[in-house]
């Protein structure tokens, strides 16, 4: 659920290079420039205000895009533009009822005005380019644009044996996918692999670190809390890598980090940092049980060695969550709460310790506005990229109450913006 969208040590060789040019500016201005003085003062206070993530506001850009509402998307950064993939649209109640019922998106949407407008440049069609998906992810890499893994949902008929009352006709299942496709445009899509060498998986975990695409973790067949029965669910943590996104090499068959769908990893300065995820939806008996989630932290410099940086970060345990790398820092915000969802936005220059910045992502006021399996990226703007603005796409918000008819209604269609507070 993540990308290589993040500022490096660009931000403090920005600070260093913009110190030295005022202070020569300052020492050459007469005193009486009072008026240049003040400008100068004005952009300093402003790279302050921006290198000050707890001062960030939310904004809300486009309260109901085009495309529809949607989960487990993916939403890239490319030649200024952004690009919506995919992704998941619960389906309204059906009788019999199907638990999952979804239509999958295999759709490209794209906005050239930073998400206030949204143009549909490539339908859904199976036939002429990757099957749709969900809990996939994208990567953006050199000229392309990468699409790898995820999962379908459709039905099969059941085979209800004689005389069995109340039978459902019809059962859910999934495809799971380990292709590989990539974009320049995000209309014409080159396959690049049919079978990546890694076991097909949903949830899985991908970044670009260091010129290479790394995939890792993730899970195959569904969760019995969604559809019950055989097969089981299987999670990973196996790291793959790769360079063009046709020839994939295992770097580790069994990372030290336990098995998991629905982790972030993020690339930040040497590391990739992994965090977070889940091995299940569901404990019981509730409210009593501990759910099976993780809010554990491991960073890499290779995928092949990893050392864990705390075993229980301050913020509550999360599938679902993003993170990005903003202003030098790894933030993290949204994701799934069993009870309720967290309200929190958390920040972390080694992944070790952790900062509470925010209690209100999305200008939240209550648990059930919180998103999970949204999408999220950083954009650099400002003098050398200074002012890094976090944008959010789309995201879940059910419940899993199946006796609620409209539970779900509670998926969306916004983008909102995390940036520095606008004068």
């Amino acid at each position: 659920m993540n990308s290589s969208r993040h500022m490096n040590g660009a931000l403090r060789r920005s600070a260093f290079f913009l110190l030295i040019l005022f202070l020569g500016l300052w020492l050459a201005v007469p005193a009486s420039a009072n008026s240049f003085r003040n400008w100068w003062q004005e952009i300093i206070q402003d790279f302050i205000a921006a290198n000050d993530v707890p001062s960030y506001e939310w904004e809300l850009i486009n309260e109901d895009s085009k495309w529809a509402a949607r989960a487990g998307l993916q939403v890239l950064s490319h030649r200024g533009d952004f690009y919506l993939i995919a992704g998941r649209t619960p389906n309204p109640p059906s009788f019999p009822f199907v638990p999952g019922d979804s239509k999958i998106w295999g759709d490209v949407w794209k906005s050239e005005d930073r998400g206030e407008s949204w143009t549909r440049i490539l339908e859904t069609n199976d036939a002429e380019h990757w099957p749709a998906r969900a809990y996939f992810q994208a990567l953006k890499k050199g000229r392309y644009m990468y699409v790898i893994g995820g999962q379908n949902f459709k039905t099969v008929p059941n085979e209800c044996p004689p005389f069995v009352p109340d039978c459902p006709a019809v059962v859910p299942t999934s495809d799971f996918f380990n292709d590989v496709w990539r974009s320049r445009d995000g209309v014409h899509w080159e396959q690049r692999t049919a079978d990546a060498g890694f076991a097909p998986r949903a949830g899985l975990s991908a970044v670009v670190h260091r010129r290479a695409m790394y995939v890792m973790g993730g899970s195959v067949n569904d969760d019995e809390a969604i559809v019950a029965g055989a097969p089981a669910r299987e999670y990973f943590n196996d790291v793959w890598k790769s360079y063009n996104g046709k020839r994939w090499i295992r770097v580790t068959e069994n990372a030290p980090w336990q098995a998991r769908a629905g982790a972030v990893v993020v690339s930040k300065g040497r590391y990739m940092y992994l965090i977070g995820g889940e091995d299940g939806f569901v404990c019981e008996p509730l409210p009593f049980c501990e759910p099976p989630y993780f809010n554990d932290v491991w960073r890499s410099v290779d995928g092949r060695k990893w050392e864990q940086m705390t075993p229980a970060a301050d913020w509550v345990a999360r599938p679902g969550h993003q993170c990005v790398v903003v202003l030098d820092k790894i933030a993290c915000f949204g994701g799934f709460g069993l009870l309720s969802n967290p309200m929190d936005v958390w920040t972390s220059r080694d992944g070790a310790d952790w900062k509470q910045v925010s209690e209100s992502p999305w200008n939240a006021t209550d648990p059930s506005m919180i998103k999970y399996d949204f999408d999220a990226l950083v954009v650099s703007d400002g003098f050398r990229g200074s002012k890094p603005k976090i944008y959010t796409f789309g995201g879940d918000r059910e419940t899993f109450d199946f006796a609620d008819p409209t539970n779900y209604l509670n998926v969306d269609n916004d983008v909102w913006r995390f940036s520095p507070p606008v004068d």
